[in-house]
Formats: structure tokens, C-alpha cells, sequence
């Protein structure tokens, strides 16, 4: 992505670091990005109304919408590793040293680290 100005030209990697101020900021978006796109990608798996997710998720049908909407400003890393552990889903980190290789988040079923999981048993249609 490239930002214009006057005398400057500046390019960035991903979206993440041209809107973030800092590489840390970047970082935090990319996490909830991909605990949000995991997340919605579950509640779709099980058919999910938003109403039954909320209700299954124990948040409200507007935290589902935010959520289907990417709206990564409304929820913290805390609240998404939350909903991804009520969805069955497994979250794994990768941290490795500023100056090597990117880092990486890992969200994935529970089911590929152990036993098959069932869907919730609270489920309701």
C-alpha cells in the first residue's frame, strides 16, 4: 500500500502497517483480524444464526455483527481468544526475535491438536 504526499512516497508490507502507528500497533491488528476471521469462519461451520451465536457465545447479536464485520476496534485479543475457546478453536503463538522472520498466529480446531470436538452442546438453531 502506498501513502502520497507532497514530497513523499512511503510504502508499506500490509494494510495493518499503514494504518497503525507503530509496528506494535500492526501486530495487534493482525492478531484480531485473524481471531475474528477464524472465529466467524466457526460460527458459519456450525450454521449459526447471529442470534443463536450470541446466544450460544453469551454476547449480543450487535457483538456478532461486529464481529461478521470485521470491526477490529471493538474487541481485545483477551475477548477474541475467549470466543475462540467457546467455538472449539485452539490459539497458538509464535514469537521470534524484531530483527528475524515475521511471527505468526496460529488459530486452528481443537480437533487437529486432539480428540474431535463436537459443536457446543448449548447449540440451538
Amino acid at each position: 500500500m502506498t501513502q502520497h504526499d507532497e514530497n513523499t512516497t512511503q510504502e508499506y508490507t500490509s494494510v495493518f502497517d499503514a494504518l497503525a502507528d507503530t509496528p506494535a500497533e500492526a501486530d495487534n491488528l493482525r492478531v484480531r483480524s485473524h481471531l475474528m476471521s477464524a472465529i466467524s469462519d466457526r460460527i458459519d461451520e456450525f450454521d449459526w444464526s447471529q442470534r443463536v451465536a450470541a446466544d450460544n457465545l453469551g454476547v449480543t447479536q450487535p457483538r456478532i455483527s461486529d464481529l461478521k464485520n470485521g470491526k477490529l476496534s471493538r474487541f481485545s485479543i483477551d475477548t477474541l481468544v475467549n470466543l475462540a475457546k467457546k467455538v472449539g478453536l485452539h490459539v497458538k503463538v509464535e514469537l521470534v526475535p524484531a530483527d528475524g522472520p515475521s511471527g505468526s498466529v496460529e488459530v486452528s480446531s481443537r480437533a487437529d491438536i486432539a480428540a474431535p470436538v463436537a459443536r457446543p452442546e448449548h447449540v440451538c438453531r
